[in-house]
């Protein structure tokens, strides 16, 4: 096994791929080779000493293609360091009740697979990208309402403090 790690993730809009990609970059700033590719374009860990999984959130949940990744290679990812993250607008919202709540969205993960750390980030809002009328007309009332605003809140100095807490961890396991 090599000492390269995995970044992969599933996203609905772009918004968990640009933190997969800002925490495969952090990663291999050290030099150590680094993948970063969505869910469905991995088949086969054995390439990889570590692994880092996450996804966008909707309903509460990890999306159903980042659960079925962790289902499949739940042998594998137990047998080297893995980390899991999440991105999801509620952690962007002015009301921090619900924030705790977030944290509890991995469980499923965690059910499978312990991962070494979990990170948990704000997304961003954009409503074009919203794939049901249904959907846009509730995040813009929404909107309106002050629970949500439109834009990119991704702290993109947590994501890569995460990211660079991630690699002591990652390597603990694989002697490097």
């Amino acid at each position: 096994m090599s000492s390269k790690i995995l970044v992969t993730y599933a996203s609905r809009t772009g918004t968990t791929a640009g933190v997969a990609e800002a925490i495969g970059q952090v990663l291999a700033e050290d030099g150590t080779a680094v993948d970063v590719r969505p869910v469905g374009e991995v088949s086969d860990l054995s390439p990889y000493s570590a692994v880092v999984v996450g996804s966008a959130i909707r309903g509460a949940e990890w999306l159903p293609e980042a659960m079925q990744f962790v289902r499949d290679h739940q042998r594998e990812l137990a047998a080297r360091p893995f980390a899991a993250f999440l991105v999801c607008m509620t952690l962007a919202m002015p009301n921090k009740d619900y924030h705790e709540e977030v944290a509890k969205w991995l469980q499923p993960v965690r059910d499978l697979v312990e991962p070494v750390s979990m990170g948990l980030f704000a997304g961003a809002l954009d409503i074009s990208k919203v794939p049901t009328f249904r959907a846009r007309l509730n995040f813009r009332i929404s909107v309106r309402l002050g629970v949500w605003s439109e834009g990119d809140h991704r702290n993109w100095e947590d994501i890569r403090a995460w990211a660079e807490e991630l690699r002591p961890l990652l390597a603990a396991e694989v002697g490097s």
